[in-house]
């Protein structure tokens, strides 16, 4: 037998040594700075309503003419304090002295009340926090100054804007640490079930770890200098899509690495063979996830236009350490990086297999998918679209319009506790009042119609210093008080008779603002309730909006790395169905197992920027090896041979994305556990039953004209077997392999 030898001659001692450790060194320097940074993110990011407001809607101008009649920024904290019986003579005189202490307190100021229940049963202030400093912290305080002064034997709430956002901020607390362990945790454990390797995974999990530390150092950068606006949410995506990204890249080169040192004995030739065969895919799949995301910037809410850049500044750095990083580590490396199962050189005339079918030199699963996939191509490929659209169907009972803000803190809250304590003793829409922004030589008619409306239980005109312009009883000064006038505009707060984040408030919004504007034309209606009805409506529109644009750039990075029309097409197609197939089943799961009242409007965005984009590489990384195979041995040949070479791969990559995306569970946020399921799931789906047996499948079925109207569709390169030839072939191949 002919002994195996390298036909790459040895590449000098620079390219050898030199260029990797290079490399290496200054992916080390990037994360000793980025590695820091990651706990000052914090300094950057903010959790404020404002960093979720929809950019253009009516809720967002009346907010910041809100801001015109405070003398600092202010988020109202609603402190409730409930008793089984009622308050006794001395319990209220302890309220009442409890009012000084509030007042003291360096975030608080203008404390409204102690207001008596009806019941007489609970009491409550308004207690305005400044919003210049951390709003986690004013509440922890005013918690524990209230617990300190309240009368015995009663209970305690902060709730209102501020307790919610403190409870919010509390939930996205496990980001910076618990996340990204378990994500760490959950990847490391399938490269080495993957790789039966030592030293693998942990050179794939470097390049994770080290992109993940470029893309935080990139971020705090452009946050810094005010170019995006990071919050909670995209810095808890952040870290998930850099490692899930990072390490399907890495996995993609590894396998190339690994085929290239069958060929060569030369370590630094086969990482520069895997690179050449690797870096257009990747490229591709890179810049497909970027430019899907960056398409996220034609949104109106703030929230989505975070996350796009931000993100995409992630998948870029993951790119970048996939294609730098891993080549240098593994050119050092060499064949022990897959100690102890070491790839065999395999002798030179053994290296290109004539193809018949496409199956030779396979065995186990691959061969068996293979082989079903020729025998029933388009029984395969119509059964998988027929059990898609069932699973879409349910995607008719997704109710994607919003969820009440008490609902979306999955966790233990007392702010959540404490909006049902201030509903059962008060106005339920306390401590949240509509907002109405009228000018001034229409405010009495103004404020008469806001009275009027149905569900407004009470409001008034807004004095200065915060306070109801009260115009019967004269003030200290011997005058009735004067609304507050600013640029010609007076401010209105109106309590509705509903929760604040309940669907009858929403709509008594609505009706406010079609009332009033019949008088003022002028006049905005903002507020609590306001803005979450605005960002539902606008988040919908962004729906219609984007989906498009997103389509249109994956088709057209596609056809440009197919040279094909047919192709890309067709495999848009599928990620869709996969995508509507996902989300059927996730309404499922969503409204009868998990038991959630709804879902966020932005959820079906998001699954589908992620899971097309997403789902797209994995056909990316597919049909670029059929056309590497198609150009050498025919397209039916080709389609099962790539089907065999990449199934392990992908579908590794694709477990270890489900895995890393389904860690946002552990944050108890109702929209990230709803997108972990998503993601993880649908990506599940495309990688199992779209990528494996739908695309080949269709492929298979269609021949050479999948790459219409490139030339390789028109001709083989060899000659071109039917169906029906290739499946006897196989049939008759696998006859010998039993005898």
């Amino acid at each position: 037998m002919k002994q195996p030898s390298s036909t790459v001659p040895r590449v000098p001692f620079w390219l050898r040594w030199i260029i990797p450790v290079l490399l290496v060194l200054i992916w080390l320097a990037v994360a000793g700075i980025g590695g820091p940074t990651f706990g000052r993110l914090e300094e950057v990011s903010s959790n404020d309503q404002a960093s979720f407001l929809p950019a253009g809607a009516e809720a967002t101008e009346a907010r910041d003419w809100q801001e015109k009649f405070r003398d600092s920024g202010e988020v109202p904290a609603v402190v409730v304090i409930e008793s089984e019986a009622a308050f006794t003579p001395s319990h209220l005189g302890e309220a009442a002295a409890l009012k000084g202490e509030l007042e003291a307190l360096p975030a608080a100021s203008s404390v409204i009340g102690p207001i008596p229940a009806e019941d007489q049963r609970a009491v409550q202030f308004i207690v305005p926090i400044s919003s210049s400093g951390e709003v986690k912290d004013a509440v922890q305080e005013l918690r524990d100054a209230v617990r300190a002064g309240a009368p015995e034997g009663t209970q305690i709430f902060v709730t209102g804007p501020a307790g919610l956002a403190a409870d919010l901020a509390g939930a996205f607390a496990g980001i910076d640490g618990i996340l990204l362990l378990v994500a760490l945790g959950a990847v490391l454990v399938i490269l080495l079930v993957v790789y039966r390797s030592l030293l693998l995974p942990v050179a794939v999990l470097l390049t994770s770890v080290f992109a993940l530390c470029a893309a935080i150092l990139l971020v705090f950068g452009m946050a810094k200098l005010g170019w995006i606006q990071l919050n909670g949410q995209s810095q808890g995506i952040l870290s998930i899509l850099v490692i899930g990204a990072a390490t399907d890249y890495a996995l993609l080169y590894v396998a190339r690495f690994r085929e290239a040192l069958t060929h060569t004995a030369d370590r630094t030739a086969a990482v520069a063979t895997a690179w050449k065969a690797s870096f257009e895919p990747i490229l591709a799949s890179g810049a497909t996830v970027i430019i899907a995301l960056l398409c996220l910037l034609f949104s109106d809410l703030n929230s989505n236009k975070a996350l796009g850049p931000v993100a995409a500044a992630g998948i870029l750095c993951a790119l970048f350490a996939a294609l730098t990083l891993l080549p240098a580590l593994l050119a050092l490396l060499g064949r022990g990086a897959f100690w102890p199962f070491l790839p065999r050189l395999v002798p030179e005339g053994e290296r290109e297999p004539r193809l018949v079918t496409g199956l030779e030199g396979q065995k186990g699963l691959w061969r068996a998918t293979g082989s079903l996939v020729s025998r029933r191509p388009r029984t395969v490929w119509v059964a998988s679209v027929l059990l898609l659209l069932a699973a879409s169907a349910g995607i008719l009972q997704l109710k994607a319009n919003g969820v009440p803000q008490t609902d979306v803190i999955l966790s233990a809250s007392n702010a959540v506790d404490g909006q049902d304590a201030l509903a059962r003793h008060f106005d339920a829409g306390s401590g949240s009042p509509a907002v109405i922004v009228a000018t001034e030589a229409k405010a009495a008619e103004v404020l008469a119609e806001v009275k009027a409306a149905d569900g407004v239980g009470s409001a008034y005109l807004l004095a200065d210093g915060g306070v109801p312009v009260v115009s019967s009883e004269p003030a200290a000064s011997g005058a009735p008080t004067a609304p507050a006038v600013r640029d010609g505009r007076v401010l209105i707060n109106a309590t509705l008779d509903f929760a604040a984040d309940s669907s009858d408030a929403e709509n008594a919004v609505l009706g406010l603002r079609e009332r009033v504007k019949g008088v003022d034309p002028k006049a905005l209606v903002g507020g609590v309730t306001a803005t979450a009805l605005d960002t539902n409506t606008t988040a919908q529109r962004d729906l219609v909006a984007i989906i498009p644009v997103v389509l249109a750039v994956i088709l057209a990075i596609l056809m440009l790395l197919l040279r094909s029309v047919l192709a890309p097409v067709l495999l848009v197609a599928s990620v869709v169905l996969s995508y509507a197939a996902a989300m059927g089943v996730s309404a499922f799961v969503f409204n009868t197992v998990l038991g959630f009242p709804g879902a966020d409007a932005t959820v079906p965005l998001f699954g589908f920027v992620f899971l097309v984009a997403l789902g797209v590489d994995y056909n990316i990384f597919l049909m670029s090896r059929v056309r590497e195979e198609a150009l050498k041995h025919g397209t039916r040949p080709g389609i099962l041979r790539a089907l065999g070479v990449t199934g392990g791969v992908i579908t590794s990559a694709g477990v270890v994305l489900a895995a890393t995306f389904a860690t946002l569970g552990v944050i108890p946020i109702m929209f990230l556990v709803q997108l972990a399921f998503i993601v993880a799931f649908g990506v599940l789906l495309d990688t199992v039953l779209v990528r494996s047996l739908l695309v080949p499948a269709l492929a298979y079925d269609l021949g050479r004209r999948i790459w219409w109207p490139s030339r390789l569709g028109r001709a083989e390169p060899h000659p071109f077997p039917s169906a029906d030839e290739t499946a006897g072939a196989t049939e008759a191949q696998e006859a010998r392999v039993r005898t």
